[in-house]
């Protein structure tokens, strides 16, 4: 069994699409663990109902707002399955997604294997990022490469306890820690599967979303930024990569200097 992971922050709108999706899995081999970061609309109420119907196991916990790493955080700790597939409140999956995470697993014989990623795609099912000529065999990769490689966003799937081991730095004052700072140090403890010809993440960009609001995101949150930025200076191998990641390191600071006066 798997556990479905899906933090959530006033997205009742959204969560009908993702439900019906999980309904529609040919494999019900799964509980959908949702954490809801103290929504304030009618969330509560249709996670309770979906609660008393859903076809499979669900179970929902509750946090003041903190943010997204923080709720991944608390996810992990309550996760009953050894593997976890994270899954955003505003997204879905296709019908055969567990049933494919499952079987890729029930192959895995490398015990040092950490987590396994698939494609994400648009809900019309082209490739978010670019498309590549990759061999149906998995490659391994660590999740900066891939990010490089892929040039879009992923869907991850994680061994519980390599998410227990590397839980999200908690900061006061803030609700952000990229999510690549983690998926990194991940990739330190084992191999990540990369199965990059293999869609089963389906998604758009909200305007309310993180990817669309990168810049007062970053203002509100530099130290979870400054976390990332400062530790993926030593991780890259270009140059220019890496002279990105100290100028956004230096904005950081300057934003958390305007805060701390504001």
């Amino acid at each position: 069994m798997i556990t479905i992971l899906t933090p959530t922050y006033n997205r009742a709108m959204t969560l009908p699409r993702l439900y019906e999706s999980l309904c529609a899995q040919t494999c019900k081999n799964f509980e959908w663990l949702v954490i809801d970061d103290g929504s304030q609309d009618e969330t509560q109420r249709l996670l309770l109902e979906y609660s008393h119907i859903a076809p499979f196991k669900m179970r929902v916990l509750h946090q003041a707002n903190s943010g997204k790493h923080v709720a991944l955080n608390l996810g992990a700790r309550n996760a009953n399955a050894p593997w976890v597939f994270i899954v955003d409140s505003d997204d879905s999956l296709v019908s055969r997604a567990v049933e494919c995470v499952i079987d890729a697993l029930s192959h895995v014989s490398d015990e040092n294997v950490v987590g396994l990623c698939y494609r994400r795609a648009y809900f019309d099912m082209r490739f978010i990022g670019r498309d590549v000529d990759c061999s149906d065999t998995p490659v391994v990769m660590s999740p900066t490469e891939a990010g490089h490689f892929f040039k879009g966003d992923l869907a991850y799937v994680f061994k519980v306890e390599a998410l227990l081991n590397n839980a999200f730095p908690v900061i006061a004052g803030e609700r952000f820690v990229p999510e690549l700072y983690v998926w990194n140090k991940i990739g330190d403890e084992g191999s990540i599967y990369y199965y990059g010809n293999t869609a089963i993440y389906l998604c758009d960009y909200l305007e309310d979303g993180y990817s669309k609001n990168f810049s007062s995101n970053l203002r509100r949150n530099p130290k979870g930024f400054l976390t990332f930025y400062w530790a993926q200076i030593a991780r890259e191998n270009k140059l220019l990569f890496k002279a990105k990641y100290v100028l956004r390191s230096v904005q950081c600071y300057f934003y958390a200097l305007l805060n701390r006066f504001s």
